[in-house]
This record gives C-alpha cells, sequence and structure tokens, in this order.
C-alpha cells in the first residue's frame, strides 16, 4: 500500500530547535509517523518530550547551543544518539537565528553568529549523521532552507548569505552521498508565524505587504511542514536527491 511508504517505524530522527515553533512541529510529525526522536536545542525541551511520549514513541534531548559548539561538540552530539538508540537515520537541521539590521551597519557578531548556526552547524551536523547513515546503508538528511534561498531578502545580509548556502550544501552532499542511499533535500518555507517573524508580524505596514503578496492569503503554521517532513523523511522520497522544496503560500510565484 503506498501509505506504507510514508511510516517511519524503527527509525530515530535527530532535529534541531526542537523546543518550539516550526523544530516542534517537524518532531511531531515524525513521531506521528513513527519514529522516536532526539531534541536538539540551547533551552529546555520538555514539553516537545512530552508531546512526543504521548505519540506513543521515544524522546531524548541534548541541550547545546550551537553558538559555542565546535565540530567535535557536533560529532559527540551525533554519537550519543547512536549510543542511546543504536543507529539514526533522519537529521533534520532546522535551528536557525536571524538578525536584522541595515547592510551599512550590520555587525561582526551577529554576521558571525547566524553563520555559525544557521550555515556551518548545517554543513558539520550533516557530515556526522552522514557517516553514521552510509554506515548502516542509508538515511535522510533535511535541511531548513527559505525563501531566502532564492531572494535577497531586506535587513538580512547574514541570514540570505547562510540559506543561500544551505541550498548549495544540500546540492553538494546530495551529489555525493546519493550513491550510499542517502538523501538529502532541503524545505524552503515561507512566511511563517514564528517567534523569529514576530518583530515583522507586529510592524502592521510590513505585515501587510507580506500578506498581499502570499497567493494563499495568509502566514504558514507549523501544520504546514508536517506533510513535506514526513515524506522527505520516509521511503515515499527514496529517488529524491538535492531538491529544495517550498512551502510558501505561493509566494515564490508572485
Amino acid at each position: 500500500m503506498i501509505l506504507d511508504s510514508f511510516r517511519l517505524d524503527g527509525r530515530v530522527a535527530l532535529v534541531t530547535g526542537a523546543a518550539m515553533g516550526l523544530g516542534q512541529g517537524y518532531a511531531l510529525a515524525l513521531a506521528e509517523a513513527g519514529a522516536d526522536i532526539v531534541g536538539l536545542d540551547r533551552c529546555n525541551s520538555d514539553e516537545t518530550g512530552k508531546l512526543v511520549t504521548q505519540r506513543g514513541r521515544r524522546y531524548s534531548q541534548i541541550c547545546a547551543d550551537l553558538r559555542e559548539a565546535s565540530v567535535d561538540d557536533l560529532n559527540q552530539m551525533v554519537g550519543r544518539v547512536k549510543t542511546e538508540f543504536g543507529r539514526l537515520d533522519i537529521l533534520v537541521n532546522n535551528a536557525g537565528i536571524i538578525r536584522r539590521a541595515p547592510a551599512f551597519e550590520f555587525g561582526e557578531k551577529d554576521w558571525d553568529d547566524v553563520l555559525h548556526i544557521n550555515l556551518k552547524s548545517v554543513f558539520f551536523l550533516a557530515q556526522a549523521a552522514g557517516r553514521v547513515m552510509k554506515e548502516q546503508g542509508g538515511g535522510k538528511i533535511i535541511n531548513i532552507a527559505s525563501m531566502l534561498s532564492f531572494q535577497g531578502g531586506i535587513l538580512v545580509p547574514s541570514y540570505a548569505a547562510a540559506k543561500s548556502g544551505v541550498a548549495g550544501i544540500t546540492r553538494s552532499l546530495a551529489n555525493e552521498w546519493a550513491k550510499y542511499n542517502i538523501n538529502v533535500n532541503a524545505i524552503a518555507p515561507g512566511y511563517m508565524a514564528t517567534e523569529n517573524t514576530a518583530p515583522i508580524r507586529a510592524d502592521a505596514a510590513r505585515n501587510q505587504s507580506i500578506l498581499d503578496r502570499i497567493p494563499a492569503g495568509r502566514w504558514g503554521t507549523p501544520d504546514d511542514l508536517r506533510g513535506i517532513v514526513v515524506f522527505l523523511a520516509s521511503a515515499a522520497s527514496d529517488y529524491m536527491h538535492g531538491a529544495i522544496v517550498c512551502v510558501d503560500g505561493g509566494w515564490l510565484t508572485r
């Protein structure tokens, strides 16, 4: 049956930024499809853990600030998942931050913090997870790109640079790792109602200008991304490599 190919029973997923927002949504969707979840976040993710276990799946959390994590730290986090659960089948590279300022005024720390979490950690977590997946005979890596993987944005130069890089990393790793049955793809969410977008949603004029461009006429929610993350994590997407899948309410069609 076709729906069986979407099942994730017996799989283990590592989701970064799992404590709230889109990351929590990804974790719950994967759990409902049958996967056990490890949530990596800089803050406590007990709420996500409770919701995962209510769905009958196991949950473990890793508390770490990716702004300060070294490559060795990232390798150890992936090693911990393998030690605790015996395997790692799915990585969702979701954790990210954003800093807003005019390009003439943009500071080095804001640049470095964003690039460290949104790009460097994405690559080195994928590298560590990919090594485990190669040994297992395959796996799924899902990076979180953005509309700014395609566009320049306004007042967010480091975020635009990082998300453009995420698209490039996704394609590069897909080229190298498809032969190992490792699928590397990305989701590019549109404008989502999350903590990151709270400042622009609070600006009435900016909020309206965004809504006016979205054919669907609304901001997205974590629920809008549940189906695509399960699809990319499952056998249903086994022939997809290097895709950047936009879930944007039609934003890019305008």
